[in-house]
Order: structure tokens, then C-alpha cells, then sequence
């Protein structure tokens, strides 16, 4: 049993690293309903299959995202001095997320998954350029918006790179350097609200052996061995496929998920 969950991580590490770097997409939109489906193969108590998927979701980026930060440090995609402003907020809201996490109920939990999923794919799906002219909001605006930002990341499970893209964008940050902020906020997230889980999770009596509070490693070992071997080929990928009509496709596959777990 444990054996075929496994393997079904590996294959899914796969994907998730092929995705990545064929659509620049973040892998907890593919990880946490994955692994909802995948955690009762290994016998989790599905009381806590959600905050588990959430949780490993969240170790797996801190894994995977620690070179893509480098890569775009030695680049100089991320204006340092802005990505301060936000880096200590976004980590409070993810610590938040966590622990507001442990607070509700798994079912509440894939309500909140499903409905911020949906709307992040039907944002993919209707998106246009917008003009770059406008303002940076005030300090205390761009703050808060990072906080809510950490505590939907650590509740959805993933980076909030989905998230501050689009808001750094809109405020007129150069693409590159609005990916650079939010790959380096995503290991924050991803880092704080990991230590979240651990935390809330080890009060739980009902965790499945080789587990760390809610992280379940046999999961984000699976996960993270192939996700950053295959996501080379992704972006190989990305130069001969027409990603923009994939991505597209995905934000409709996306929302067909979303429903699919919210009923």
C-alpha cells in the first residue's frame, strides 16, 4: 500500500515539475488535490487528509524553490528593497494560515481550496495585458495585501506566487522582477507556513507513521526526487508549445477540479 503510494508521488512529482516549467505555474494547484485523492491509498485518516495535503504541499516548495530563488538572485530579477516591504508580513500571515488551518475542518478547508482555485483559474482564463503606469500603493496597503496574501497561500498550500504576480503587475513591477518578489515571498510562505503545520500537527493523535506534525514525507520525498528533474524538460517544452492556449486548458481543468472537490 504504502509502496504504490510512492510511486503514484513520484508520478505526480513528474508532472508537477513538468507543468512548472512548461506553464510557470505553481505546484500546490496540482500537489494538494492530487494528494487529497492519494492519502486514504496510505491509509490517512481523511479527518486530516486536507491539512496533510496542504502541509506536504507547502514542504515540497520549500524544497524545490530554494534554487529557483538563487537562480533569479544571480539574474538580479528581485529588487531586494522591495521585496522586503512585504517578506516579514507575508511570513506572519503564513504562520496565521497554518494555524487557522488546524482550526477548521477538513471540508472547510476544500471549500476554501476549491473556491480561491476557481477563481485564480478563471482570472487565467479572462486576463489581459493591463497598462504598467499606475502607482505602488502606499507601504501599509502593500503590507497588508502580503499578509493576506501569506495566509491564503498557507491555507491553499501553495507559494502565492498566483497571487503577487498578478497584484505586483498591476501596480506596474516589470514581469521579471514580479516573478523574482514572488518566488522569493514563495519561499517564505512556503517555509513559515511548513513550520505552522509541523506545530498545529503535533498536537494530533491520529497521524500516519513518518509524519512531522502534518507533513507526511513519504509524500514529500516521492514529490520532490522528480518534480525538479522533469520541470528542465518543462521549460525544453515550454519554446515548442503553444503555452498560452495550455494554460488556458489548464485553468478550465483547473475549475473542473476545484467543482469536482467541492461536491
Amino acid at each position: 500500500m504504502l509502496t504504490t503510494f510512492f510511486i503514484s508521488c513520484l508520478v505526480l512529482g513528474a508532472l508537477v515539475g513538468l507543468l512548472a516549467g512548461l506553464l510557470g505555474i505553481g505546484g500546490g494547484l496540482v500537489i494538494v488535490p492530487a494528494l487529497v485523492y492519494l492519502l486514504p491509498i496510505a491509509g490517512v485518516d481523511p479527518s486530516i487528509v486536507m491539512p496533510i495535503a496542504l502541509a506536504t504541499s507547502l514542504a515540497t516548495i520549500v524544497l524545490t524553490s530554494v534554487s529557483a530563488v538563487r537562480a533569479h538572485h544571480k539574474n538580479r530579477n528581485i529588487p531586494w528593497e522591495l521585496a522586503r516591504q512585504i517578506m516579514l508580513v507575508v511570513a506572519v500571515g503564513a504562520l496565521l494560515g497554518a494555524f487557522i488551518a488546524d482550526t477548521l475542518s477538513g471540508q472547510t478547508l476544500t471549500y476554501i481550496f476549491a473556491t480561491a482555485v476557481s477563481l485564480l483559474a478563471v482570472y487565467m482564463l479572462v486576463s489581459i495585458k493591463r497598462p504598467t503606469s499606475r502607482a505602488m500603493p502606499s507601504a501599509f496597503v502593500f503590507q497588508v495585501s502580503g499578509l493576506i496574501t501569506g495566509i491564503m497561500a498557507s491555507l491553499m498550500g501553495i507559494a502565492g506566487g498566483a497571487i503577487l504576480i498578478p497584484l505586483l503587475s498591476y501596480f506596474g513591477v516589470q514581469m521579471r522582477q514580479s516573478i523574482g518578489v514572488a518566488t522569493a515571498c514563495g519561499l517564505v510562505v512556503a517555509l513559515f507556513g511548513s513550520l505552522g503545520y509541523i506545530v498545529t500537527g503535533l498536537e494530533q493523535t491520529n497521524l500516519p507513521n513518518w509524519s512531522l506534525g502534518y507533513i507526511y514525507l513519504p509524500a514529500l520525498v516521492g514529490i520532490s526526487l522528480t518534480s525538479s528533474l522533469f520541470a528542465r524538460y518543462g521549460v525544453k517544452l515550454s519554446a515548442k508549445l503553444p503555452v498560452r492556449t495550455l494554460k488556458k486548458a489548464f485553468a478550465v481543468f483547473l475549475i473542473l477540479v476545484a467543482i469536482r472537490m467541492a461536491f
